[in-house]
């Protein structure tokens, strides 16, 4: 279901749901009786409509959530979420794994695309749907949700980068901790860990994540792409090439509308404080 005043985004699927809403988009996974786990119409819809958004001039933010009282369940292991898109022919380890890269497609886009992206946990997100939450730049979760790893149980390593993830938010010995014991760790706690940036205290995480969303995209969005894109810098180069990317970064963004109206503000801001003494 689309919310009230917002723009409907054609995902050619009914089980991913897309909208704009004040230079907010929006990515709903839309399979609640299987509490969103994935299904291979989402790794096609989810990275086209994710890239929509990321070329659009009037989005500023992203929202990526689930429907009803889940975020995402992971992998289908009931359905075999990769057996539908198989060829004709015997699955060896080289096609196997060629076939679950293209799916991680999910997280490449949503970690790589400029814009500031938050995930919205309304509930559990599981294995790979952990990961996913993990790709967006920020979190924010209601207070029952709960991030489970969930592969160990399976007897799987992990996948969709959850290592990846783990590993930049808390380091390699937690990260390692978290995905061998595989205990949910409830909202409270991943917000001392660091995994989620927020907890909606009134339960409505969906209105919660768009107001700061919203805040997000009515602001600077070419300084917070640069931000962005500093952050990921910082865990790559060194110093010295860090500061000659994000010296050029600081030069464009002095080029910017957004730029000159701050300064604009600013100075009216000093001229009036000036003016009442």
């Amino acid at each position: 279901m689309t919310a009230p005043g917002a723009t409907a985004v054609d995902t050619g699927t009914p089980l991913v749901i897309a909208a704009v809403l004040n230079r907010v988009g929006i990515v709903t996974l839309n399979r609640p009786e299987r509490r969103n786990a994935l299904h291979p119409d989402m790794f096609e819809a989810v990275p086209r409509v994710l890239r929509g958004f990321a070329e659009d001039a009037n989005v500023g933010c992203v929202v990526l959530t689930g429907a009803g009282s889940a975020f995402c369940a992971g992998g289908d292991v009931r359905g075999g979420r990769r057996r539908s898109r198989v060829e004709e022919g015997p699955l060896d380890d080289q096609k196997a794994a060629a076939l679950l890269v293209a799916d991680e497609e999910i997280v490449c886009v949503l970690h790589g695309m400029p814009k500031v992206s938050i995930a919205a946990l309304g509930g559990p997100a599981v294995g790979a749907g952990l990961a996913i939450a993990l790709a967006a730049d920020l979190r924010i979760a209601a207070p029952s949700a709960t991030l489970v790893p969930g592969w160990g149980q399976l007897g799987l390593s992990e996948d969709f980068g959850g290592a990846w993830f783990l590993t930049r938010l808390v380091g390699p010995s937690r990260a390692l901790q978290i995905l061998t014991d595989g205990t949910p760790i409830d909202a409270p706690a991943a917000l001392r860990l660091g995994l989620i940036n927020r907890i909606a205290e009134d339960g409505d995480v969906l209105g919660a994540a768009l107001s700061w969303a919203q805040n997000l995209a009515a602001g600077p969005t070419m300084a917070w792409a640069a931000m962005k894109a500093n952050v990921s810098d910082a865990e790559q180069f060194s110093l010295a090439d860090a500061l000659s990317r994000e010296s050029r970064r600081m030069v464009a963004c002095t080029q910017t509308e957004d730029h000159r109206r701050a300064v604009r503000q600013w100075r009216a801001t000093e001229s009036a404080k000036h003016g009442q003494r």
